[in-house]
């Protein structure tokens, strides 16, 4: 597989299918006109990421639809749900918007069917930032292949109110159902511990059309149950952050995910006991991004019995082939639109209950009675194809991460290296937090340390310089056939560079999501980044 890129800026990934969720933006200079939302680079994009940047297939139906209702004067959004629609409205027109906040009575929804139902929010143009928000932070839109198949029947488009027979609830597609059952079976596969009396079956499978909506809809199950705040313990995904921080009481931000701040989780906690009150949940990634702590999660499991809260474990990045967090976990999300995907064509994420949690028959009980899946069938039918290869994939990028963090960890210990510091479960301070929550070896598969990693510089100028020299595709996403870097802080964080830095995120800091490259190609092309790079004089 050769490495070299000619993939064209802005366009996704090769092979670069219509539905690619990616984009190519080379040179750390384009990530500085990112951070300032330069309007000719966010123009220039010709793909990017689906919650981030709405598809060209969405932005054509979202047209068809403001000419077939009259809005002409309006803009609107799409979403597969009522509920979502109105979440939409409520997250718009909250006083939390300030300024900003859509009035209420300037956005509706209307419902239109063309052999899908569509939810449209409408609302006056100069609102779209503030709706976009919701669109970003609880990724719940439709889905660019719902819009193809949408616009392949705009001759049957109508309007129709709620309750109308042809809203009724569809029944799951196949592919839903062998993906709840792969999920399970994969859940099932090989755990950390003993084997468990209770297994995971399909039905405690949830499947959402992001990851971000699988984090949102829980949080709101749980909110419509228990109405209490949350913990966010150790860093996460900035959206993570938002949806805790946007609904809800309240939560506490513990980003280190470090001993010290259980403490401090644990000192919360009685002090939220001694006032009468429960947490709702605590929330923590494992390990975490970009930074790849993890977290002592037997520590907080016994913090959970004790304060009889619940445990929320994202397992996304050590990714659930090679991690088993069942045994204290009492909710698993992930992003199935990373490595479990793994070719960028297709967003997708599960929850899934744990039997053998002590609160699985209440939680059971909640989702059911909550769960509406919006997960279009045409992007299961996608995901069911691309996922049958997960553990094959998974084990060829799980060796060629370790061997370019051993690389780059080598280079650390040069003090002729520009390299100051690698961030991967192996070398990192919480290794013995991550070992016990690896699933035993079997002969299909060698459990790995997930294909994550972050490298950072002694300087901005060595940062700048790698950057500019790794020939991989450098863009937002990664557990993708094709190994992506970012520089992380400054494209997520650029503009709360302060704010970052007191969790250890720096913008010397450099995300690489490593792909499935032949193992010594990618490693030659690290070579050439960080020689470039230790060939600057050091003032």
């Amino acid at each position: 597989m050769s490495i070299e890129i000619q993939t064209a800026f802005g366009h996704a990934l090769p092979p670069a299918p219509r539905h690619a969720i990616t984009t190519h933006v080379p040179t750390w200079r384009s990530l500085e006109r990112f951070r300032d939302h330069d309007p000719e680079l966010m123009g220039s994009f010709k793909s990017m990421y689906p919650r981030f940047w709405i598809h060209p297939d969405i932005l054509q139906l979202s047209a068809k639809i403001i000419e077939f209702s009259g809005e002409k004067e309006k803009a609107c959004f799409i979403f597969p749900s009522l509920q979502t629609a109105q979440d939409a409205i409520g997250y718009s027109t909250s006083q939390r918007r300030g300024k900003d906040a859509v009035l209420r009575d300037h956005i509706t929804i209307r419902i239109f069917i063309a052999q899908l139902p569509m939810f449209v929010v409408f609302f006056p143009p100069p609102s779209t930032g503030v709706v976009h928000g919701f669109w970003v932070h609880a990724g719940s839109g439709i889905s660019s292949r719902f819009a193809e198949e949408t616009l392949k029947h705009l001759d049957t488009l109508k309007e129709v109110q709620a309750g109308d027979p042809s809203l009724s609830k569809r029944a799951d597609s196949p592919a839903h159902v062998t993906l709840r059952q792969r999920i399970a079976g994969l859940l099932e596969r090989a755990p950390a511990d003993p084997p468990r009396d209770n297994k995971v079956g399909e039905n405690d499978v949830y499947l959402f059309q992001t990851g971000m909506s699988s984090i949102y809809w829980v949080h709101q199950y749980l909110l419509s149950k228990f109405n209490a705040s949350s913990v966010l313990f150790g860093f996460a995904f900035h959206s993570t952050i938002h949806i805790l921080e946007d609904y809800g009481p309240g939560y506490e931000f513990l980003g280190l995910g470090t001993d010290d701040e259980i403490d401090k989780l644990e000192q919360h906690l009685s002090s939220l006991s001694e006032q009468g009150k429960t947490l709702q949940a605590i929330w923590a990634e494992f390990p975490s991004n970009p930074l790849l702590v993890t977290p002592n999660l037997f520590r907080l499991r016994n913090l959970a019995d004790t304060y009889q809260t619940l445990l929320i474990i994202d397992d996304t990045i050590g990714s659930f082939c090679s991690v088993d967090v069942l045994g204290v976990a009492d909710i698993v999300v992930s992003s199935l639109t990373k490595t479990f995907s793994g070719y960028a064509d297709v967003m997708s994420a599960s929850a899934v209950l744990n039997p053998s949690s002590k609160r699985y028959a209440e939680l059971k009980e909640l989702f059911d009675d909550k769960y509406t899946n919006n997960f279009f069938a045409g992007d299961a039918e996608t995901l069911e194809q691309n996922s049958r290869t997960y553990l094959e994939r998974s084990a060829v990028a799980n060796n060629n991460a370790e061997a370019v963090v051993n690389y780059l960890q080598s280079k650390a210990a040069d003090t002729n290296s520009r390299v100051k510091q690698v961030f991967y479960p192996t070398v990192s301070s919480s290794l013995n937090n991550y070992t016990p929550f690896m699933r035993k070896p079997t002969a299909e598969f060698k459990p790995g340390y997930g294909t994550l990693l972050s490298v950072e510089f002694d300087t901005l100028e060595a940062t700048r310089t790698f950057y500019d020299n790794f020939h991989v595709h450098q863009g937002p996403h990664f557990g993708a056939h094709l190994t992506l870097t970012m520089g992380y802080t400054i494209g997520i964080y650029g503009t709360t560079l302060d704010w970052a830095a007191k969790y250890g995120l720096r913008i010397e800091q450099v995300r690489i999501g490593v792909g499935l490259e032949e193992t010594q190609e990618l490693l030659n092309v690290v070579k050439t980044a960080v020689d470039a790079a230790d060939a600057l004089v050091k003032s």
